[in-house]
């Protein structure tokens, strides 16, 4: 069984800055491209960026400019640089990895 573990998450004022990080056991690269995703409450999960081997990230709309994704894929690793977080930026992040496997997030949470 493949494990997804995310960590970094936090508490973080409005304008602050995190880094997420998430490790696979297995590949973080396969079938799927794996990226972050983001669940706030009452919303539907949407996706922050994906990555394949052959090109740059892909980001959504709201996180370009802000957000980095970057890969380590000798570590199994996915690492998420968020700048000038915003309160709208509250919510459970979670990684998904190239096998399609998905961690059980950590949250988010931007107030002053």
């Amino acid at each position: 069984q493949v494990l997804v573990v995310e960590s970094g998450g936090g508490l973080v004022q409005p304008g602050g800055s995190l880094r997420l990080t998430c490790v696979a056991s297995g590949s973080i690269f396969g079938r799927f491209a794996p990226g972050w995703y983001r669940q706030a409450p009452g919303k539907e999960r949407e996706r922050i960026a994906t990555i394949t081997r052959a090109g740059p990230p892909v980001y959504a709309d709201f996180a370009k400019g802000r957000f980095t994704l970057s890969a380590d894929s000798a570590e199994n690793s996915l690492y998420l640089q968020m700048t000038n977080l915003q309160p709208e930026d509250t919510a459970l992040y979670s990684c998904r990895d190239g096998g399609g496997n998905w961690g059980q997030g950590t949250q988010v949470t931007v107030s002053s």
